[in-house]
């Protein structure tokens, strides 16, 4: 242990951090740089999204978040509207990961290879599906329009759409099961 004349004590010597001179908080930008104005958080109005992206038959997607409108590098965000009674094609996105977070309706998810498996999520709710997943959104309401936010793992918005899809008659409803969730 080193005295250093302030009364602190360090096993090596040196000297107390002060973060005023830590160099790496701001990535290369100066703190009192104008160019966080216009590079830094973004607000994208909710009027204002782009439906000039991968589209799937029975949807509307829009884009909010993505490397052309805000130079996004590994995410990709916007929404979906499905409406009353309609499904979507079978799609999967690649390599992505998705989340999927009910906003207003009731969705009815269906994937597998033939569309096997089934399980339905409402407002509050979050989705999850892995890359390379077949799968089918489905507005499971009648008379109210499903509202999602989406958001994927890249900053392109991958589609791969599915038209051949044999589904199956009967989905196996699937629930969710971890550690601390057991079968309903």
């Amino acid at each position: 242990m080193h005295d250093i004349g302030d009364g602190h004590t360090h096993p090596h010597g040196g000297h107390d951090h002060d973060p005023s001179h830590d160099h790496d908080s701001s990535h290369g930008y100066d703190a009192g740089s104008e160019r966080w104005k216009h590079d830094g958080v973004r607000v994208i109005p909710g009027d204002r999204l782009d439906p000039n992206t991968a589209q799937t038959p029975g949807m509307f997607r829009q884009a909010a978040v993505n490397a052309a409108r805000v130079g996004a590098q590994r995410i990709w965000a916007g929404t979906v509207a499905i409406e009353p009674d309609a499904k979507t094609g079978v799609h999967h996105h690649g390599a992505l990961e998705s989340v999927i977070y009910v906003v207003s309706g009731r969705a009815r998810m269906r994937w597998g290879e033939r569309l096997e498996y089934v399980a339905e999520a409402g407002p509050g709710d979050f989705i999850f599906v892995p890359p390379y997943v077949p799968h089918q959104e489905i507005n499971a309401s009648t008379d109210e329009p499903l509202h999602c936010v989406l958001v994927r793992s890249d900053n392109e918005a991958v589609v791969v759409n599915l038209p051949d899809v044999a589904a199956a008659e009967r989905p196996e409803t699937v629930y969710w099961v971890d550690p601390i969730h057991k079968h309903p």
